[in-house]
């Protein structure tokens, strides 16, 4: 007999350990200890990347060399409009020239475009 009450004890403790389990489990309002320090953890390890992440972005500037440009900026904005120039005087003369069905070379004539200017303004 006296190991049925043994039995029977152990199994009404395991019971109520279970159910304790389950109510903490259950109520978000309580942190345990080991969550407390997983959360300290996280927390340090957090601001520790991110003053190393810092360190590292001024390393990176004070190691880095001052840049020479081989194409200045000033001379890419000449050679753009040098460029843009170009493509419209042989856009003009392909637009005369084939399409037009005139001499390419007329396009570039100040007498062609003063004839275009009349058409368009119509002085009478």
């Amino acid at each position: 007999m006296p190991t049925d009450v043994k039995e029977k004890n152990g199994q009404r403790n395991k019971a109520a350990e279970q159910e304790k389990e389950q109510q903490r489990e259950k109520t978000p309002g309580k942190v345990t200890r080991k969550k407390q320090k997983q959360h300290q953890e996280t927390a340090t390890d957090e601001a520790t990347r991110k003053e190393q992440k810092k360190k590292r972005r001024q390393e990176k500037r004070q190691n880095k060399k001052p840049r020479r440009r081989i194409f200045p900026i000033w001379q890419r904005i000449i050679v753009v409009l040098v460029l843009s120039a170009i493509a419209l005087i042989v856009g003009v003369m392909v637009g005369y020239g084939v399409i037009g069905d005139g001499n390419p070379i007329d396009a570039l004539k100040w007498e062609t475009w003063q004839h275009i200017i009349d058409i368009v303004v119509k002085e009478e």
